[in-house]
């Protein structure tokens, strides 16, 4: 194979490099095809999830648009199947921490919507009590690590957070989620080195929605295979169908076992795609809606799981009625008590500005 590789002018890496490639994406088959497996039970917590998430991004836009949400906001919608595969097959000792677009990553680890809307109206009954807004809200006890603004810089956060894992031994792994915007920063090289180096219990999250910002990835990368990311650091990678929930999680549960046994760090690039703009202030010119409603007919997360459960005879129409009549319901009554919760009082400037050790 190497001489025919030579012979035609070809080197023996890159026709290795893409058998790797195809062994990629035949697991990533196979996955698919391993997690329908998932009981009835399952699949419609899977549903509502991503659903709750959904609606919840729906209303954040309108908000925002209604002026009651400030400065940066960025939604999630498309690629909820990602955090909820991932936290389907999670423990509860994990943590996660994961970039500015985050609210979808919040919900999915348990925090109350209610808090989390009342955090992105700046009102005091916020889970960061008004001053993180939608970029920077904490939950210790749900494990949330938080909203990070500054691109790739909750990496090594992450990465932290596994060597806490470790040294302390308690079986936890950290989901370390970030973009394809962010994976040729230099920290997050170093941070794949060292938790290579040390064998830190950490799974990096690629959610590759094909746009940094509004530069395509074919623009940005010089090579667009990012779960290949880690080989100079021996760390294992797999593409992952990011608009199956099921393909995610049944993913997320090898590379999870992976790190849980002391394996070291492993790569899983999600690849989704999100419906609206970078932000709630990018009209998203730089790509066409056609393109767009491609992705929402065909791959939707959400109809996708849905059209399965139907189909299975899973769930009936009235059923998944309920249950968006149930969400709504939970969402509406979110806004109302972010919009009557009051606003941090002045003296909250003085707050949570240093911890006695």
């Amino acid at each position: 194979m190497v001489k025919a590789a030579k012979a035609a002018g070809k080197p023996a890496k890159k026709i290795a490099a893409k058998k790797a490639a195809s062994k990629s994406t035949a697991k990533s088959a196979k996955s698919s095809q391993a997690a329908t497996s998932a009981s009835k039970d399952e699949l419609l917590k899977y549903y509502r999830d991503m659903l709750m998430i959904r609606r919840f991004e729906e209303k954040s836009g309108q908000l925002y648009g209604m002026g009651l949400i400030g400065g940066f906001c960025h939604l999630y919608i498309g690629q909820e199947a990602v955090v909820v595969g991932m936290m389907a097959a999670s423990e509860p000792q994990d943590t996660v921490l994961t970039s500015y677009r985050d609210h979808g990553h919040m919900i999915a680890c348990g925090m109350d919507p209610k808090g989390v809307l009342a955090e992105l109206t700046g009102r005091r009954g916020g889970y960061s009590r008004g001053k993180g807004g939608s970029m920077h809200m904490f939950s210790r006890e749900k494990n949330f690590y938080g909203g990070h603004g500054i691109v790739g810089a909750q990496v090594p956060l992450g990465t932290g957070l596994a060597f806490a894992h470790k040294y302390k031994g308690d079986g936890g792994v950290n989901h370390a989620y970030f973009g394809d915007g962010a994976v040729n920063q230099g920290q997050v090289y170093e941070s794949f080195n060292m938790a290579s180096l040390w064998k830190l219990p950490v799974v990096y999250v690629i959610e590759n929605n094909k746009y940094g910002m509004g530069t395509s990835i074919e623009r940005a990368s010089a090579t667009v295979d990012l779960y290949h990311r880690g080989a100079a650091h021996g760390i294992p990678g797999e593409a992952v169908d990011g608009m199956d929930v099921l393909a995610v999680k049944d993913a997320a549960a090898r590379a999870l076992a992976h790190a849980r046994r002391g394996d070291g760090p492993f790569i899983l690039e999600m690849k989704t795609y999100r419906y609206r703009g970078h932000s709630m202030s990018d009209p998203a010119k730089y790509r066409s809606k056609e393109e767009v409603q491609k992705m929402r007919k065909e791959q939707d997360p959400i109809d996708t799981l849905a059209q399965r459960m139907l189909a299975d005879g899973v769930a009936q129409e009235d059923d998944l009625k309920d249950i968006d009549k149930d969400i709504k319901s939970i969402v509406n009554a979110a806004a109302e008590f972010a919009q009557q919760s009051p606003e941090p009082d002045e003296s909250e400037l003085f707050t949570d500005i240093l911890v006695d050790a």
